[in-house]
């Protein structure tokens, strides 16, 4: 097996003067291809903000993070753009769907912007939708949705596309 993910000696900290709170410091980390990994810790043990930094939302940090073996911190914008849409899907906390598209244009907006046309990509949308329980509601606009089912939309959307990597920052 080949390391998908690689984190060494990481650091992160937020605020100055005396309001800095260092959040991580030398986090170190390896997941290999294949492998499911959980992070469990208190609130505000940095769970999320590990996350954020493997994912290349954050990265502003100290130390060293490979994901598909490119160094997240030496990529440049496009490139980080490159690997985020086509080796990773994110569920956020915070179900992150754009309110102003239905829940198929959700599911499948990172593939179009990925450069996939709809039409190749319905199959694979009907599927999920299907497995989701969110066949019903494709139409649906998000904030007609409850929290569980913007979840699942969340979920479908990180999904569809057959990442390497999911990112899921508590998605129960």
């Amino acid at each position: 097996m080949s390391k998908i993910i690689e984190v060494k000696n990481v650091s992160k900290t937020f605020g100055k003067g005396e309001n800095l709170n260092q959040v991580l410091k030398g986090a170190d980390m390896s997941v290999e291809q294949g492998e499911f990994v959980s992070l469990m810790g208190a609130s505000g043990s940095g769970k999320s903000t590990l996350l954020y930094l493997v994912g290349g939302l954050d990265r502003k940090f100290e130390g060293n993070i490979s994901v598909c073996g490119k160094d997240i911190g030496s990529l440049k914008d496009k490139e980080l753009s490159d690997l985020r849409l086509k080796n990773m899907g994110f569920v956020f906390q915070f179900y992150n769907l754009v309110m102003n598209l239905n829940v198929a244009d959700n599911i499948l907006l990172p593939q179009t912007m990925a450069g996939k046309k709809k039409s190749e990509l319905k199959p694979a949308l009907d599927e999920i939708l299907e497995i989701t329980g969110l066949t019903e509601k494709r139409k649906a606009m998000p904030n007609t949705l409850s929290g569980g089912q913007q979840q699942r939309v969340a979920i479908a959307r990180a999904v569809l596309g057959n990442p390497q990597i999911i990112l899921a920052d508590e998605p129960t």
